[in-house]
């Protein structure tokens, strides 16, 4: 228990109420609520912005610092010197793995990468056109019925099987998803391969000729997949937690979490990004796009500027900043009219007082967009990239939940809706 209180007076109670205040390893203290349910009221919060509805150990962010820790590790570190199946590992088991424990890591997720292959059957329900999201959502959901020797959550070893494949098959079902909007057939996942090139060939290469992935892209997507492993209680990560809190099976939840993701104010910013630079369209037009943005009558914003959460720097996009000269070096591209708006919208929010004063800086969405676009990758693929690189912090959380005591979520309302009233039938109404 703690050992600090805050006192709550209400009017109409005779006496404050006392409420418990427990304090983290790092960043602001949390006041316990609960205990107001037991005097016949709960606290009103849209959104839960001021609330922890969990206590965790995976990720810690300040927006304020513009600090993002995974297990307590910067993120810059990780991105400069790590990979993202060792970031897995780390956000999976707590600790860096030694050189054993990472090559039998990789081992285990290199032979879990093909897919049961009935599944390709469930494609073929689609139209076309579909988009990838919905792709993705539907075929994620369908896996718990394909592996039901890892369903049981209450058993440690089918939830590290699940963690397992699911890290493992989620690039082989995102290709799959795009080579079926395309019309394409099916690419086998090559074992031989690194995560980022492996994905890049199954989303590129064909059964007519070897794939030959250029390392720079394949490490410019694998730091993309880093970069969006975790980030801490965000909306598709408490939708995740809140379905396992029912007891559900981690393929749902994973599902669940994908369609949370697939909103265009969570996962779509980085397509929202393309969309914005295609609305420009001309770089002669960026001047008035600019003024429009600093427009406050204007309800023009400039996406891919900024972050809900980072209200100093995103530490993801300074070193996805490197990626991205990096792919656009190696590809040699010069006359893309959308990269040169790009490019030169990120010169003027660096160095324009405007957006340096509001600390409109590019975030990861920004550099994330470019390098995909770059790359060959449709917008529609944009926000299932994002999936692949989330479902490791999707897993780590819900393992994390289920490994420990929890209760199934029940969050409370304010209503306002009408008091109680009779029934009128329908002839006296």
């Amino acid at each position: 228990m703690s050992d600090k209180k805050a006192s709550l007076s209400i009017d109409g109670l005779d006496e404050a109420i006392d409420l418990p205040v427990y304090s983290g390893s790092i960043g602001p203290d949390v006041v316990d609520v609960g205990g107001l349910t037991a005097k016949g009221m709960f606290t009103y919060d849209p959104g839960f912005v001021s609330t922890a509805a969990c206590e965790s150990q995976i990720t810690y962010i300040d927006g304020g610092k513009g600090t993002l820790l995974h297990r307590g590790y910067p993120i810059d570190q990780l991105a400069e010197h790590s990979d993202y199946l060792e970031t897995c590992y780390l956000l999976l088991y707590g600790e860096l793995p030694n050189a054993e424990q990472k090559a039998n890591f990789e081992n285990t997720v290199r032979y879990h990468t093909m897919v049961h292959d009935q599944l390709t059957y469930f494609f073929r329900g689609f139209r076309r056109d579909a988009h990838p999201m919905a792709i993705l959502c539907g075929v994620v959901g369908a896996l718990s019925a394909f592996y039901h020797d890892s369903t049981d959550i209450s058993d440690e070893k089918h939830r590290e099987v699940a963690a397992f494949r699911l890290i493992a098959k989620m690039p082989t079902l995102a290709a799959m998803s795009y080579k079926y909007s395309i019309g394409q057939p099916f690419m086998y996942p090559d074992n031989n391969l690194s995560y980022g090139e492996n994905f890049l060939h199954m989303m590129f290469g064909t059964p007519c000729e070897p794939s030959n992935v250029n390392p720079v892209l394949a490490k410019a997507m694998d730091r993309i997949f880093l970069l969006h492993a975790d980030h801490e209680q965000n909306a598709s990560t408490s939708t995740v937690r809140l379905a396992g809190s029912s007891g559900a099976n981690p393929f749902a939840c994973i599902a669940a979490g994908i369609a949370a993701l697939w909103g265009p104010s969570h996962g779509g910013a980085n397509e929202a990004v393309l969309n914005m630079l295609q609305e420009i369209g001309d770089p002669e037009r960026i001047d008035e796009f600019v003024a429009r943005a600093k427009d406050k009558d204007d309800p023009f914003r400039l996406m891919g500027f900024g972050h809900r959460v980072y209200k100093n720097f995103d530490p993801r996009a300074t070193v996805l900043k490197e990626s991205c000269d990096e792919v656009l070096a190696e590809l040699g591209i010069e006359n893309d009219p959308l990269l040169a708006i790009a490019k030169r919208l990120e010169q003027i929010a660096l160095e324009d007082e405007y957006f340096i004063e509001k600390k409109l800086y590019p975030n990861v969405d920004f550099y994330s967009g470019i390098i995909l676009k770059a790359i060959g990758i449709p917008t529609s693929m944009f926000t299932v990239i994002f999936a692949v690189g989330r479902t490791v912090g999707w897993i780590a959380h819900w393992n994390e939940m289920i490994s420990g005591s929890y209760r199934i979520g029940r969050p409370r309302q304010l209503y306002t809706g009408h008091t109680q009233r009779d029934y009128v039938p329908v002839d006296k109404r």
